[in-house]
């Protein structure tokens, strides 16, 4: 640990000024932390404040047969560039790579903002994707290079929040600022804070330099990016723009699956993969990649459904949407800080996915059972069981998988456990969207008849204004649809969450670097090495 801080404050391991504040936390790398969770806001933020504005966007510039690009283009970039820029990191060094997507990012929202029509906008915001690909990633490897594992909970613990507070804000923020400011300050208020993001980082983050003659693996890149476009297109269209059994969602399908195994038998022959599949061979990384993909998939799930149920079937005001998932959100943040400081001051840490996966799948149980007579109180505590079930787990997956591999492949790990939960939200926005949809518009057929499938023949989910205008009749039968449609999404979630306590069973319970190692403990990870301050 000395080692580690020594170089994160510019002094050389094993020089007595290094030796002598061995348990000391530098300054620096609290002010490290401020800057890492300012870039952690950029990234979370953006989508939920534009979100707000889209209405606004087109009614100005138009082009309302491509709103959904504007999102769609931001997750492609955003998935595609993500496992990249683990890898650049890990070549070249952690500390560039975050400071040039910081940049990119902040590229792509100055020109969101100077957009004159909808095709402009698209492909600024896949700019934006691009950069936004490398924060995150950026944020957790970084913190995986300053900090031992066992003193890491409490750091990601404050991450948590950030991403809570994110997800609270981002539709008050987005409304406020449009309402006051104008949409294309949306993407303008990401200049500030990225500009105090970049000043900090330059200025007191010193990571040791990396100067990698191997060349970057092209077509593995190139493959990867192939497959996982191809996922998020299907996950994104199907059902949507295209019927399932289409043609074009058969063929990006088959041209997703062909992509991934030839990405696949690469990896085994390329000098330099970008994903090396060693990492794999970690028993407990592999597990905390398919929980990651989990919670992803259920997480979002959740926030998409739940303000759809409580402004439509509890009448709740559309405007303090974020709100509405405080009491998830909330013990969602308060959870992932004790398990933090739980697991930095015990270095124990498989409790928290095998409470975590009972609590998941027992909160989307009993979401699944809300129907039209449930009061907001009994739905509020419903959310706080999930939110505590995804508190155990949202940060001690990324711990746990940083402390399976070696220090060399901290930036592809942090990238890989972010690009699975990226992917399991495409899905479970996808595959729960899809049931939902379905479920809506048979009920509604069966109570309000060919009234029913005329109101839900363009779209399931209805806006306020819309819903306002039906008679009382299609009104209420439209309430009774909504929650059968919350039913058999969170009933799937539940059933999905199950694999999270059956992975976590198999979990093994790894001394945490950083901490003491009692004798005859085996390690599946490699010692933190000692580095040199260049």
């Amino acid at each position: 640990m000395a080692d580690t801080q020594a170089v994160e404050s510019g002094q050389t391991p094993g020089t007595p000024e290094a030796a002598e504040q061995p348990e000391k936390e530098p300054k620096s790398v609290r002010v490290v932390m401020l800057a890492l969770m300012v870039a952690m806001m950029l990234a979370m933020l953006d989508n939920m404040i534009v979100g707000t504005a889209m209405p606004t966007i087109v009614g100005e510039l138009g082009g309302l047969e491509h709103l959904s690009w504007v999102v769609t283009a931001y997750t492609l970039a955003t998935a595609a560039a993500t496992p990249l820029w683990g890898k650049l990191g890990d070549m070249y060094g952690r500390k560039g790579a975050f400071m040039t997507s910081i940049v990119i990012f902040l590229v792509g929202s100055a020109l969101s903002g100077m957009a004159q029509d909808m095709g402009q906008l698209i492909g600024f915001r896949a700019i934006q994707g691009l950069g936004a690909g490398g924060l995150m990633v950026g944020v957790m490897a970084i913190i995986g290079d300053l900090v031992p594992p066992r003193e890491r909970g409490k750091y990601q613990g404050m991450i948590a929040g950030v991403m809570a507070l994110a997800m609270i804000g981002g539709p008050l923020v987005g409304g406020t600022i449009t309402d006051n400011w104008g949409w294309r300050w949306a993407f303008y208020i990401n200049l500030p804070l990225g500009v105090v993001a970049l000043a900090a980082v330059s200025a007191v983050l010193h990571l040791p330099k990396k100067r990698s003659k191997t060349r970057i693996d092209y077509l593995g890149a190139a493959l990867l990016t192939l497959g996982i476009t191809s996922i998020v297109l299907v996950t994104t269209w199907g059902g949507s723009q295209y019927a399932w059994t289409s043609a074009r969602i058969m063929e990006l399908i088959a041209i997703g699956v062909v992509a991934l195994i030839g990405f696949v038998f690469w990896q085994t022959k390329a000098a330099e993969p970008v994903l090396p599949l060693h990492i794999f061979r970690s028993r407990n990384f592999t597990l905390m990649s398919i929980i990651g993909f989990i919670v992803g998939f259920v997480m979002f799930g959740a926030t998409l459904f739940l303000p759809l149920y409580q402004q439509s079937v509890q009448g709740a005001s559309a405007t303090n949407s974020g709100l509405l998932l405080l009491p998830m959100l909330g013990a969602m943040l308060v959870t992932s800080m004790i398990a933090g400081r739980v697991t930095t001051s015990t270095g124990r840490y498989k409790v928290f996915p095998l409470v975590g996966g009972v609590l998941l799948t027992v909160g989307l149980y009993l979401l699944s059972t809300m129907d039209t007579d449930t009061t907001r109180l009994t739905s509020g505590v419903y959310m706080a069981v999930v939110g505590l079930g995804m508190g155990c787990l949202m940060q001690i997956t990324m711990l746990v998988a940083q402390n399976s591999v070696e220090m060399k492949d901290m930036g592809v790990a942090s990238s890989s456990t972010t690009l699975f939960r990226t992917l399991g939200s495409s899905f479970g926005v996808a595959i729960m969207g899809a049931l939902f949809n379905d479920r809506v518009k048979n009920v509604m057929a069966e109570r309000a008849g060919a009234v029913g499938s005329k109101v839900t023949e363009q779209s399931a989910q209805l806006d306020a204004k819309s819903l306002a205008k039906l008679p009382a009749a299609a009104r209420e039968a439209y309430q009774h649809a909504v929650s059968a449609g919350t039913h058999s999404a969170f009933l799937l979630g539940a059933v999905v969450a199950v694999l999270v306590l059956a992975a976590a069973i198999f979990v093994k319970e790894v001394p945490l670097r950083g901490g003491p190692q009692k004798a005859g403990e085996s390690d599946e990870a490699a010692p933190m090495p000692v580095v040199e301050a260049v």
